[in-house]
């Protein structure tokens, strides 16, 4: 029986393609939050702020938590920067995503506290950092179907649920 010949060029493919071994493990804490207000054309409807991140990913605004800082802090200085809101109301915990992912060498793990938060007074004037392609308001079932992660997607349908537990009490 002949022997096969060998796939042209596969060793130096698989030489260039592996990956370096993992050196170090990084833990970096975020926190964010899903951010909603009431549309200005029918107070009963929900908008949701997602933000598009340069990789046109759609995901909620968060960043790293700073030393000294609490995590409900943190939320409220990283959605003010990345969003440009300057009024807003932190009004609950929803949970707490963890994530890996790979940097080089390092494997990152990363935690994300996320809270509730009602965004207050002028909620139009949105403007995206320089490193995100958009930022826009959606729609309850239009922010479900655009955000990219599944663990962000149930903490928008917890968020939801609180949105209307608190309405009725209002009511």
């Amino acid at each position: 029986m002949k022997r096969p010949k060998p796939i042209t060029g596969i060793r130096k493919f698989v030489r260039r393609h592996r990956q370096p071994i993992i050196r170090e493990v990084v833990r970096e804490p975020t926190a964010g939050g899903v951010v909603y207000r009431r549309s200005p054309k029918d107070s009963a409807q929900i908008e949701i702020l997602l933000i598009q991140d340069s990789k046109g990913r759609w995901t909620i605004p968060k960043g790293h938590i700073e030393e000294g800082e609490t995590a409900r802090l943190a939320a409220e200085r990283e959605i003010s920067e990345e969003t440009g809101l300057k009024n807003m109301k932190v009004l609950n915990w929803l949970g707490k995503i963890n994530f890996r992912y790979r940097r080089a060498d390092s494997l990152v793990l990363m935690t994300t506290e996320i809270f509730l938060i009602r965004a207050e007074g002028d909620t139009h004037s949105v403007r995206p950092e320089e490193w995100m392609t958009n930022i826009r308001w959606f729609s309850a079932p239009e922010a479900l179907d655009k955000i990219e992660y599944e663990d962000i997607g149930k903490l928008i349908l917890l968020a939801l649920k609180d949105i209307r537990k608190q309405s009725k009490v209002l009511s």
